[in-house]
């Protein structure tokens, strides 16, 4: 079972995630570092819940959602899903294109050669291949954590910012907001209910790959929130000592600044590399979510077993949802109000996504495998906090943009 949970949540840790944590090692030190740990059981909750949905009904979520109340909320909902990846993958390719501006490539290389490449592996099909090749990728992340090491972040000033993690001012809640705004993703649910069922495992003792599927859900947990530690980390020893409240808007920005630091060839190797895992796996989860959910919801084949031939709508539908990102990048010359735009978007679906999820875990499972109790009332306080701080992040993103 290790891949599904785990895929998912190096995809969490994608480019505006990156963006986020450096902006605020760069304006707040590491004040933010405990906010990163609080949200590792929150992510674990809310993805916990979407792979015992997967595992014990069979379906993804954009079908059961149908399946539960109807064919027209289950379009509603794929319809916006579909909408919010696809500006979720305008997000990743925009950070292709960063990293191919940082080694002077044409924009025309930067995105299309990434964006051929997603096409053809999801051409190929087979889900444990795509899961393989994913968190190959994905692991490139973990080149943030030798980033942090080699910025010699000091001791006491990490105490410090792990004992006063708040300020009472606006823009510090705005940038609070923003990283808890951006732990979850209306993607990611999408994505690991139908990714563990094409993983193949439903026909096994249902306890053992619950428990399987919890632990792969924890680890991944734990690995993006410290990926994104790192970040913080690596940004707050560095440029936050130096030129704290340094604007750090595309990954360029972080390299750059980095730079005099750790020297040309770390940055650009460490924070490039980084960026390339966290934004390639993000664009391919993204790809499939948006297209297993419109494909759950209007009937048609979607397995990534099927040969593209026996299920072409759902391989159409990403191969275009990834070719789509990558062609809005190369013609928009305004990425940073298109990045705003998409942050508003899908901080607006986060109460229509966490809604269903919590509905779906009452009213779909049997009643011996739903929560109850403190761990119930526990999970719908920290998914009312997510929605809270999602919306927080759309009214801060409408602001500015306005």
């Amino acid at each position: 079972m290790l891949g599904p949970g785990l895929m998912v949540m190096l995809a969490d840790t994608d480019a505006g995630s990156v963006i986020t944590a450096a902006q605020s090692g760069a304006r707040y030190g590491y004040q933010l570092i405990l906010t990163q740990l609080v949200l590792i059981p929150v992510l674990y909750v809310v993805q916990e819940i979407t792979a015992r949905l997967g595992l014990l009904t069979g379906q993804g979520h954009g079908a059961l959602i149908r399946h539960t109340f109807g064919a027209t909320w289950a379009l509603l909902s794929a319809a916006t899903l579909f909408a919010a990846c696809l500006g979720a993958l305008v997000t990743e390719f925009a950070g292709l294109a960063g990293i191919g501006t940082m080694i002077g490539l044409p924009r025309s290389v930067s995105i299309g050669l990434p964006a051929v490449a997603l096409v053809a592996l999801v051409l190929l099909g087979r889900y444990r291949r795509i899961e393989h090749v994913g968190i190959a990728i994905g692991a490139l992340e973990l080149l943030f954590i030798p980033a942090a090491l080699l910025a010699h972040p000091q001791a006491h000033a990490v105490i410090s910012g792990l004992t006063h993690p708040l300020q009472a001012n606006s823009p510090f809640l705005m940038l609070l907001a923003a990283n808890v705004g951006a732990v979850i993703m209306p993607w990611m649910v999408f994505y690991q209910q139908e990714a563990v069922i094409d993983k193949g495992h439903r026909d096994q003792d249902i306890p053992t790959v619950l428990r399987a599927a919890r632990l792969n859900t924890a680890l991944g947990a734990i690995a993006t929130q410290v990926i994104m530690i790192a970040v913080v980390v690596a940004v707050a020893a560095t440029i936050g000592t130096t030129h704290p409240g340094a604007n750090l808007d595309n990954i360029g920005d972080i390299a750059g600044a980095l730079t005099p630091f750790l020297g040309h060839r770390s940055a650009v190797l460490l924070f490039g590399l980084g960026m390339l895992g966290a934004a390639t796996v993000a664009a391919l989860v993204v790809s499939l979510a948006g297209a297993w959910g419109m494909a759950e919801v209007l009937g048609w084949k979607h397995s990534l077993n099927d040969a593209p031939r026996r299920a072409k709508g759902f391989y159409a539908l990403a191969v275009t949802g990834t070719l789509a990102g990558a062609l809005l990048v190369l013609l928009t010359p305004n990425l940073v109000a298109l990045s705003v735009d998409v942050e508003v978007m899908n901080a607006s679906l986060l109460p229509v996504v966490l809604g269903f999820l919590l509905l779906l875990e009452r009213r779909a499972l049997p009643a011996e495998f739903r929560m109850h109790g403190v761990r119930r009332y526990a999970t719908y306080a920290l998914t009312g906090l997510v929605i809270a701080f999602g919306l927080a992040t759309a009214y801060q993103a409408l602001a500015l943009h306005l």
